[in-house]
């Protein structure tokens, strides 16, 4: 990210981040700034209201799946905990399939009927095939 963790969350919070930083790899960035720096409950629900903020304001709020959203927030959690204190360039390096291959990462947990459910889109829906532990 060309931005610093502190600037990006500013940019974030304020929703004056420009779609050059909404790819896959600046939501990672996001979700990792803000387990960071809120834990996971308060990480979760502040990038979820930020995610679909963001995607009305970029006329697309079809992409915003809450349950989506949130199953990553928590694998993301969870692989921190378990490396330890990392900067994010190193956590990427450690966790390089959420980047190539998320979709692949959730198929762990969620058949692609359940996670792409209208339920899933707007709220949580819990994993059908594994929990996420």
């Amino acid at each position: 990210m060309d931005l610093d963790a502190e600037t990006f969350l500013t940019r974030f919070e304020t929703r004056d981040l420009g779609p050059e930083f909404f790819d896959h790899p600046g939501h990672i960035y996001m979700a990792w700034v803000h387990l960071r720096r809120y834990g996971l409950e308060e990480a979760n629900r502040r990038m979820c209201d930020g995610i679909r903020d963001l995607a009305a304001k970029f006329d697309a709020p079809e992409k915003y799946s809450h349950t989506l959203t949130e199953a990553l927030m928590r694998i993301i959690s969870l692989r921190m905990a378990r490396a330890g204190k990392q900067d994010f360039e190193t956590f990427l390096k450690t966790n390089p399939d959420l980047v190539e291959d998320a979709q692949g990462v959730l198929a762990r947990y969620y058949s692609a009927s359940h996670l792409n459910s209208a339920e899933a889109r707007s709220s949580w829906v819990e994993p059908d095939l594994s929990p996420i532990v």
